[in-house]
């Protein structure tokens, strides 16, 4: 495992790397872009690529991998220890319609752990930063999950795209109130930060989606698994996960309870 000192260095490669994205993204914001949408669950936009673009250029070492949603997948990733996974761009659909519920999401692997984790949401200008030896950070201040020890009562984050199909109507009579969010990167954030008590989807993530919210959970005291409650493992030939589930550890077996019910119901 990296050392403490080897995290900071990593995190602060993130953050130098994260904040020059951010501002490609805020003048991105001003419009116009192209966007490519073909009426379903995908959208891109050019700023997509531009982001990736400069994440690339200020991430990415000799001997280091990369596994990037905007990029042809290069499997030499899967013979090295140190991988990025970035995702330029986690909430697109939010971003074209305007909904500040998207960011910029880096994670750092090591041997496919998620060591450490950086987000961005340049329309809120939140930045969270992470890792497993350092804490979590948000806009500078040290931030831990939530020590709710209940449901009843706690916010739960949840897919604003699943909601809109109606996954989430199963839930309507619980105790926790649900709340839409775009981003899943950014639910991650959110949870980790301690302003959300959990957040979970049942629909299959891409590596990327998730890599950098699972090292901010982690690395503030959190507990993440797959909805079918295996270990999360990155870098992998197969980069799609089963759905996945964050909160605090104090609520983690009533997620996990939660959960096991779940599956086993229809949406």
């Amino acid at each position: 495992m990296l050392t403490e000192t080897e995290q900071r260095r990593y995190l602060n490669r993130i953050e130098l790397a994260l904040r020059a994205a951010t501002e490609t993204a805020r003048q991105c914001m001003r419009g116009p872009f192209q966007v490519h949408d073909n009426a379903g669950r995908d959208v891109t936009t050019e700023v997509d690529c531009r982001i990736s673009q400069v994440l690339r250029e200020r991430l990415l070492e000799p001997g280091e991998g990369w596994l990037c949603e905007e990029d042809p997948d290069d499997q030499t990733r899967l013979a090295r220890s140190i991988v990025w996974i970035v995702d330029p761009l986690d909430g697109t659909r939010e971003f074209v319609d305007g909904v500040p519920e998207w960011c910029i999401s880096v994670g750092l692997t090591e041997d496919g752990v998620a060591v450490a984790g950086g987000t961005s949401n340049p329309a809120t200008g939140e930045v969270f930063l992470g890792a497993l030896a350092c804490g979590v950070t948000r806009n500078g201040l040290a931030v831990r999950v939530s020590e709710t020890a209940r449901l009843e009562g706690a916010t739960v984050l949840a897919s604003r795209s699943e909601c809109s199909r109606g996954e989430w109507r199963r839930f309507e009579d619980e105790c926790f109130l649900v709340r839409p969010v775009g981003s899943v990167a950014y639910k991650l954030s959110l949870v980790a930060a301690g302003l959300a008590d959990a957040t979970w989807t049942f629909s299959p993530k891409h590596e990327w989606d998730v890599c950098s919210g699972v090292a901010l959970v982690n690395a503030a005291g959190g507990r993440v698994s797959c909805t079918d409650l295996s270990v999360i493992r990155f870098n992998r030939s197969n980069t799609m996960l089963p759905g996945l589930a964050a909160a605090g550890q104090s609520l983690w077996p009533h997620i996990v309870e939660r959960l096991h019910h779940g599956r086993n119901e229809s949406p």
